[in-house]
């Protein structure tokens, strides 16, 4: 198949190609094309910064200089239209925050996806108790079982290498974080990072989530402090307005939001954020590849010998409850060494 693919694509290129006409470097073609598309995208989206109300009235988030901001209907055309992920994941998405000067199909970045999950009012009382550790080594021996169901229902095999970030809780802010290191399927894929924010209110907790490589690490934890502040909970709706004799009390717990299980297709938009973003340039390049080829015959002019063209595949990959991400482009990148030291609130 992929030979008649091929075969057809250099027919038709053929038809079109006259000894008169120059042939041009097939990369940059392509390459002029993505970038193209890429602005194309990008002029049809509209950033925000400042103060921003999010829907349902619930909380709001202050966009600081470094970052912008897409509201929910934008973001829902980011996930669905640009990301192709099915309409359902975009559901209930109150927006996505952006570093500056980054998009939807920018290379090696990450974006934050904000949502308010109605969980009820979660009790903290157990942050102080958890062993992390230990609820790591329990994930662990728990993966095998998991699997098995996993791959009777479709999905791919995951593998939780480690934490990323160690789950730190900052009980005076009710703002809790972490990171997962995440393998999927055979281990050949890049490792993916789950960054993980909630922030406790009285009816729920905001959520903000990214997914990107593991690679992007030190570009997220270099920034990770002012995405932690950006968010607030609006009057009577935060933690401290919480009232037993009408609010619901969750059954979810600290240990709970973090330990919560690796889910199935239905939970990895973020994921196919970063990769299916990028198809598109997946293709085009691998149509380059076929121009380099009609290049190299018309060079070889009679040569019998075979040549392979390859294209790049995209890699598939699945995240956790509620997860995305992606990198801040610099001229000065932190250094890839990371720790397990929890980065703080400011007061």
């Amino acid at each position: 198949m992929r030979k008649f693919l091929y075969l057809a694509l250099i027919t038709l290129l053929c038809s079109s190609v006259t000894k008169a006409t120059p042939v041009k470097d097939s990369t940059e073609i392509f390459e002029a094309l993505y970038e193209k598309y890429i602005d194309s995208v990008n002029n049809s989206l509209h950033f925000e910064k400042g103060i921003i109300q999010l829907a349902g009235g619930k909380a709001t988030i202050n966009i600081p200089p470094g970052f912008r901001f897409l509201n929910s209907q934008e973001s829902e055309k980011v996930l669905v239209q640009i990301w192709n992920n099915p309409p359902d994941q975009a559901k209930n998405v109150l927006g996505m925050i952006f570093p500056e000067n980054t998009g939807p199909l920018t290379d090696s970045t990450y974006a934050f996806v904000v949502k308010f999950e109605d969980l009820g009012f979660i009790k903290d009382d157990d942050a102080e108790k958890i062993d992390y550790d230990e609820m790591l080594k329990n994930i662990h021996d728990g993966e095998a079982e998991e699997n098995k169901a996993r791959e009777a229902a479709g999905y791919s095999r995951f593998h939780l290498v480690g934490w990323a970030q160690k789950p730190f809780y900052d009980k005076e802010k009710k703002v809790l974080h972490w990171a997962k290191e995440i393998e999927f399927g055979n281990g050949k894929e890049v490792h993916t990072l789950n960054y993980n924010i909630r922030i406790l209110g009285r009816h729920g907790v905001l959520s903000l989530n990214a997914v990107c490589t593991m690679e992007e690490l030190p570009l997220v934890k270099a920034n990770i402090n002012k995405v932690l502040t950006m968010a607030q909970f609006t009057d009577g709706n935060a933690y401290a307005d919480f009232d037993p004799k009408v609010d619901k009390i969750a059954a979810w717990t600290i240990g709970g939001l973090v330990a919560g299980k690796v889910l199935a297709k239905a939970g990895f938009f973020v994921i196919i954020l970063k990769y299916l973003g990028a198809f598109w340039k997946f293709i085009l390049l691998g149509i380059a590849a076929c121009f380099g080829f009609i290049k190299k015959l018309f060079k070889r002019k009679g040569s019998t010998s075979e040549e392979v063209v390859t294209t790049g595949e995209v890699p598939a990959g699945e995240e956790t409850p509620a997860s995305d991400e992606a990198s801040l482009p610099s001229e000065e990148k932190p250094s890839t060494e990371s720790d397990n030291t929890p980065p703080q609130l400011p007061s």
